[in-house]
C-alpha cells in the first residue's frame, strides 16, 4: 500500500492519498484546501485518483473538492448521507454542497474497493452526525473523531458528545493497533491512545 500525507490550509487539515502501486491507482481523502498542492501529492505518487473520500462535510475537510474536479472531473465523490447540505441550510460551511453526477454516499459497513485494497467504513457520530472513520490493512483515517490525545469538538451542528463517547469507545475495543491518522495533527497508534487518551479511556469505562 502506498501512503502519503499533507497538511493543507489554515487548519492544516491532513489530506491523505492511499493507493495501490501494483494496480496505479489512489484514493484522495479529504482534500480541505490549497488544491495545487494536493494535485502535486497526486501527480508524485503516479498513480491515477480513483475516488475522493471525505471523512465529513466540515469546510477545512471540503476545500479543494471542487477544484479537483476541474482538472478530474469523472471522479465519484464519497461522503455520509448525513453530511449533505440540506435544501433550507444557508451556509455550507458544516455540510458539503451536492456535487452534482460525482456524488456518492456511503455509510457503516461499506467497503469500497481500490486496486488490490479494501476500504472499510464505520459510521463514527459525535464530531458530526455523518462523521465516518476509514480502516484499511493497519491504516485508521480517524478524521476528526480521534486525535492524539484527544478528540474532535462536539458542539457545532450536528455534534454529540454522547454519541462521540459511543464512537470512541467502538474505536477502543478493535482488536488491531492501527496506525491511527487524524484529520489534525500528528500521527499516533491505537495502542497508544488506548493507554494515554483521556477521552478515549473515559469512553471505554462506560
Amino acid at each position: 500500500m502506498i501512503f502519503d500525507t499533507i497538511p493543507v490550509g489554515q487548519l492544516e487539515t491532513n489530506c491523505y492519498l492511499i493507493g495501490d502501486g501494483a494496480a496505479g491507482v489512489c484514493a484522495v481523502i479529504d482534500p480541505g484546501d490549497e488544491p495545487d498542492q494536493v494535485l502535486k501529492m497526486v501527480q508524485n505518487s503516479g498513480l491515477e485518483p480513483e475516488m475522493i473520500l471525505l471523512t465529513h462535510g466540515h469546510y477545512d475537510h471540503i476545500g479543494a473538492v471542487r477544484p479537483l474536479l476541474a482538472v478530474y472531473p469523472d471522479l465519484p465523490v464519497y461522503i455520509h448521507e448525513k453530511e449533505l447540505c440540506p435544501a433550507d441550510t444557508p451556509t455550507p460551511r458544516y455540510f458539503l454542497p451536492h456535487v452534482g453526477k460525482n456524488q456518492r454516499t456511503y455509510g457503516e459497513g461499506d467497503a469500497l474497493p481500490l486496486g488490490g485494497l479494501t476500504l472499510r467504513v464505520l459510521h463514527t457520530p459525535g464530531h458530526s452526525a455523518g462523521s465516518i472513520v476509514l480502516l484499511v490493512e493497519d491504516v485508521m483515517i480517524s478524521g476528526d473523531t480521534l486525535f492524539e490525545g484527544d478528540c474532535g469538538r462536539c458542539d457545532l451542528p450536528g455534534g454529540n458528545w454522547w454519541d462521540m463517547l459511543t464512537s470512541l469507545a467502538r474505536l477502543g475495543r478493535l482488536d488491531e493497533n492501527y496506525k491511527v491518522c487524524p484529520g489534525h495533527g500528528p500521527l499516533t497508534t491505537l495502542d497508544r491512545e488506548r493507554e494515554y487518551n483521556l477521552s478515549l479511556r473515559q469512553a471505554l469505562r462506560r
